[in-house]
């Protein structure tokens, strides 16, 4: 363990100190720690296992996913619920979404017929939510539509939110508990513990908000202390909900969503305000630091997965994960809609996967029972994964390029070849 944390604070260390140097190559931090993790892992293989597969492994994810989705829920685009296009949003999150869910259980069906639903359920909740952190530079990139770039951004902070009560009840009818065998039993059990979710971020995300303005306009507050405050908001959530047998995931995703609509400025009164910005910088810098140790033991999992050889069904089904069960299901969602098919080529082929699906894998590997369902689980979270790293981290660019209108993209390298002249 000692070793461990020594090479995941010198990898991040060695990264703080060229990221502007890196990103300018299109390399960012998840490259660099899943690369430290791979080596260590080389190195550390009899151990990996035993760390991946624990009790304290699997907390550290519940809560680094705890804190994820409440950063996500709260960096709402234009200060709305599904951003500024709030249709096209509702397009991506509420019909391609389900669309590749059932579109990867069907393939997985049959690329793998030996695998019973509910487990071929909870690998298409893995792979399928996307997550910007491979490919963070993708909604900077002007080269691409500024309406792709608002879905895409809305999505991939919506869509583990959407799937976590689904990812809950695919794992509980996937025998990571002896008491439920029916769907019937599993949605006895997933349901009650959404809705005291549910109850639970309602509740206390305008609670705390409200808290804060209040204390804000008697000057209580400094600024560390509102940072601190919305650092420990999500971990209040999930341990409260936890607690009552609730889901934590989903009090943590609904509590950032109402924090953000209550919070106001402490520096602009009058109506609805977009949160201070200062308030983010502690629990986003957290966060940052937290998925970086998931990339590196993602990297330790790339070692232990890839180490008994290719299953090439589930690499089949993998590939499909990043391509056609992607672009598909938001062909068919944006018939009809203002998009251009360009537009609708680029949404569907740019949707890199992430830290949810890292987490999600990791917490369905320590709960399944030890066995082929559970090395399932963590071969196609691992290809997945590490695909979309190469796919769309050191691939976004050229994704971009071959996407965009040859007009446009003349007219971003006039404009660059002004600015350097200039």
């Amino acid at each position: 363990m000692v070793f461990t944390l020594i090479v995941i604070t010198a990898a991040a260390a060695g990264w703080s100190l060229v990221a502007g140097w890196l990103e300018q190559r299109h390399v960012r931090a998840p490259l660099v720690l899943v690369l430290a993790g791979i080596i260590t892992g080389l190195f550390t293989q009899s151990e990996i296992a035993a760390t991946l597969n624990s009790e304290v492994a699997q907390h550290v994810a519940e809560v680094i996913l705890a804190v994820l989705l409440f950063v996500d829920a709260t960096e709402l685009p234009g200060g709305r619920l599904f951003g500024n296009d709030p249709g096209a949003a509702a397009r991506a999150l509420l019909v391609a979404l389900p669309l590749s869910l059932a579109a990867m259980v069907l393939l997985g069906s049959l690329l793998l017929p030996a695998l019973p639903a509910a487990l071929l359920l909870l690998i298409a909740c893995i792979v399928v939510p996307t997550d910007f952190a491979p490919a963070e530079t993708l909604v900077r990139d002007t080269r691409i539509a500024a309406r792709v770039r608002n879905v895409l951004n809305v999505e991939s902070g919506y869509n583990d939110g959407i799937v976590s009560p689904i990812f809950l009840f695919a794992l509980i009818l996937a025998g990571s508990t002896a008491q439920a065998h029916t769907p019937m039993q599993a949605l006895g059990t997933a349901v009650p513990s959404a809705a005291k979710a549910l109850i639970a971020g309602i509740v206390l995300g305008p609670l705390l908000a409200w808290l804060m303005n209040s204390a804000d306009r008697m000057h209580w507050t400094t600024e560390q202390s509102r940072r601190i405050l919305v650092l420990v908001a999500p971990l209040l959530a999930y341990t409260m909900t936890v607690a009552a047998d609730g889901n934590g995931f989903v009090a943590s995703f609904v509590c950032g969503i109402a924090f953000r609509y209550v919070r106001q400025s402490p520096t602009r009164r009058g109506g609805a305000q977009a949160p201070d910005a200062s308030d983010f910088r502690l629990i986003e810098d957290t966060n940052s630091i937290l998925t970086m140790c998931m990339w590196f033991f993602f990297g330790n999992a790339v070692v232990l997965a890839l180490g008994d050889g290719v299953h090439w069904p589930t690499v089949a089904l993998c590939v499909a994960a990043l391509t056609v069960v992607r672009i598909v299901p938001i062909l068919l969602a944006f018939l009809g809609s203002h998009f251009t098919w360009r537009e609708r080529l680029m949404l569907g082929a740019l949707g890199p996967r992430g830290t949810t699906s890292i987490v999600f894998g990791l917490i369905a590997f320590n709960t399944l029972p030890d066995g082929p369902d559970a090395d399932t689980v963590l071969y196609a979270t691992t290809l997945t994964v590490l695909g979309s790293v190469l796919l769309h981290g050191v691939g976004s660019t050229a994704i971009a390029r071959l996407l965009t209108r040859p007009s446009a993209a003349s007219a971003t390298e006039t404009t660059t070849a002004g600015r350097r002249a200039s």
